[in-house]
């Protein structure tokens, strides 16, 4: 009945293969939310791979239908051993982004976890399925070492997430006394490096959005009409590069956020942000000139280009395209509206004389933007137990770059959040080949059970129940 103990059960767990076995078996289901075809899939994953291991590990559980038409369903499960104890919520989404089977290399398949060294291949590998994965096993660590957790927990599995996580907010609002709780303590997302923990506390929104310019029915001859019909492409192209210069700072007065305090500048100070042997190299002379890249990825806003077109550029032909398309998506923390940042672009293309060019949001949701403060008692608790079972001081993020809807659990069920990634920045997440290292699973097994136990222990009563 030793925190060693249930950190020594995890690694056997994981030394044993039962861990890559697990994962596996998970991996196999084709759970692509993006894919109509596939709906079964969500709810199989649920109902035949959650529902029995959790059940097991003495939490009840009930799936619910998604409250909005096209969401995929979701599980609640709980484990309450003491009304008087703090209830952690935990949480993962078992769906995934599209397989792109035959965009994988030789020897891969996104539904079949694959091992090459210290990788394992397989769609959902790293997002999100092995990160829910390592928390019950933390989790069933810490209950077969002390006999019981020493605190209440409470998970939602959604099946939604790579869709916007559809339904997830009038779900919670639904689900809001079911779900109380004093902490989120949940895990997506990547580490900083492969090697050190990483904790972060809320994630920058997102928003996607078309911006278009419809000039004309059909394309003419580029002989018998250039230079006498205005290009789409060209057009759009000059109202794009108003949004940033040339060196992607934002010129969009609204789009650049107030929230880059002291406090977090300092939060950021010397965070690692290369992408390391697997990852790009950082352009140095690409984003917000006057900050540091830890601050242009995690205090800042960044807009991005998905995708363009005009023509069909599959099969061009010499002729001036009626209309011109660009897919954008701003990134933004705290301290950006919104709700204003649509109206503010409009506001800034009207400005420019650009007037004809439209703007429309995406059909998917967007994320909210979400921040704890790092000094938060429940952000300085877990960051200090990491450390303990680690032995090094971990990453701490006032937010993550990326997006997730953090939102629901701050804004709808009113708690702090705290995230554990157990993933890195070279993983392939939303690409061909992604993967999850096995001696970053294996260390995020270790922290997981260190910190659930440290958890428990915070409970002084907790010996007495049951005895």
């Amino acid at each position: 009945m030793t925190r060693e103990g249930a950190v020594q059960d995890v690694e056997s767990y994981f030394d044993s293969g039962v861990f890559q076995t697990d994962l596996a078996a998970l991996v196999a289901y084709p759970t692509e939310s993006q894919n109509p075809d596939q709906t079964l899939e969500l709810s199989r994953y649920l109902t035949e791979a959650m529902v029995p291991r959790l059940t097991a590990a003495g939490f009840e559980c009930t799936v619910y239908p998604n409250p909005v038409p096209g969401g995929g369903p979701l599980l609640i499960g709980q484990r309450i051993e003491n009304p008087a104890f703090e209830t952690v919520l935990t949480y993962g989404h078992g769906d995934v982004i599209r397989a792109q089977t035959d965009q994988w290399r030789d020897g891969l398949h996104p539904f079949q976890l694959v091992e090459e060294g210290d990788r394992l291949y397989g769609r959902g590998a790293a997002d999100n399925k092995v990160q829910h994965l390592i928390n019950i096993a933390a989790l069933e660590a810490v209950i077969a070492a002390r006999g019981q957790l020493g605190f209440n927990i409470k998970i939602v599995l959604e099946m939604s997430e790579e869709i916007g996580s559809t339904g997830l907010a009038e779900f919670f609002r639904q689900q809001k006394q079911i779900l109380a709780a004093d902490v989120l303590i949940a895990s997506d997302g990547p580490r900083l490096q492969p090697d050190v923990p990483t904790i972060f506390m809320g994630s920058r929104g997102v928003i996607n959005f078309d911006v278009s310019l419809d000039l004309r029915d059909g394309a003419h001859h580029s002989g018998n009409w250039g230079g006498l019909l205005a290009d789409p492409a060209m057009v759009l192209c000059h109202a794009l590069a108003t949004i940033t210069d040339r060196r992607g700072q934002i010129q969009v007065p609204e789009w650049r956020p107030d929230s880059l305090t002291p406090s977090v500048r300092a939060a950021l100070a010397d965070l690692p942000i290369a992408g390391g042997p697997d990852g790009p190299q950082v352009d140095p002379d690409w984003g917000e000139e006057s900050l540091t890249p830890a601050e242009r990825a995690y205090g800042w806003n960044s807009f991005a280009i998905l995708a363009m077109t005009a023509g069909v550029p599959e099969a061009p032909v010499n002729a001036i395209a009626g209309k011109a398309r660009a897919i954008c998506q701003l990134r933004y923390v705290v301290g950006t509206d919104p709700h204003d940042i649509l109206p503010a672009l409009r506001r800034h293309l009207d400005r420019h004389g650009y007037q004809q060019v439209q703007v429309r949001p995406s059909e998917r949701d967007f994320f909210n933007a979400t921040r704890l403060d790092p000094d938060h008692e429940w952000a300085r608790f877990v960051a200090a137990s990491l450390q303990e079972t680690a032995g090094v001081k971990p990453h701490i993020l006032p937010n993550l770059a990326g997006s997730l809807p953090n939102e629901a659990f701050t804004d709808i069920l009113g708690l702090p959040t705290v995230w554990v990634p157990h993933s890195y920045r070279g993983c392939s997440q939303h690409a061909p080949n992604e993967h999850v290292l096995k001696s970053l699973s294996r260390d995020a097994l270790r922290v997981m059970a260190g910190l659930f136990w440290d958890i428990g222990a915070r409970q002084s009563s907790w010996r007495d129940v049951g005895n």
